[in-house]
C-alpha cells in the first residue's frame, strides 16, 4: 500500500469515526501529540489518526474499526489507552472480542487508579 491509498483510507475511516459523535479526530503528526485541550484517558490512537471521545464511546469505535478492517487492505491497528495497547487483526472475531474485552477492562481499571 502506497502513501496516497494509505491517506485515502485514514481519511474514510476518520469520517466514519465522526458519525460516531465522537469530540475530536485528528491526524497524528510527526510529534504524535494529543490534540489541545484532551485529557489523560480521552485519548485513542488509531493508526494515524487521534480520537478524543467519551468513555461510552470507546467500545463503539473499536467496533467501527475491527468492521472497517474486514474490508480493507489494513492487517492490524494499533489501538492505546491509558497506557496499554491492543492490535487488532489477524484473530477470529471470537478471539479479537476476547482481545477488546481485557483491553478495556485493563484501561477502565487503570483509569480507577488514576481516579483514586
Amino acid at each position: 500500500m502506497d502513501a496516497e491509498e494509505l491517506d485515502a483510507l485514514t481519511g474514510r475511516l476518520r469520517q466514519l469515526l465522526l458519525e460516531l459523535d465522537v469530540d475530536d479526530v485528528r491526524p497524528v503528526r510527526d510529534g504524535g501529540e494529543a490534540p489541545a485541550g484532551a485529557k489523560p484517558g480521552e485519548l485513542l490512537a488509531v493508526g494515524a489518526l487521534a480520537v478524543g471521545l467519551a468513555p461510552a464511546l470507546l467500545r463503539p469505535v473499536l467496533r467501527l474499526v475491527e468492521t472497517w478492517m474486514q474490508t480493507r487492505p489494513v492487517r492490524t491497528v494499533k489501538v492505546e489507552l491509558n497506557g496499554h495497547s491492543v492490535e487488532l487483526g489477524n484473530a477470529t472475531p471470537e478471539q479479537q472480542q476476547r482481545l477488546v474485552d481485557a483491553f478495556l477492562a485493563a484501561a477502565d481499571d487503570s483509569a480507577r487508579g488514576q481516579d483514586g
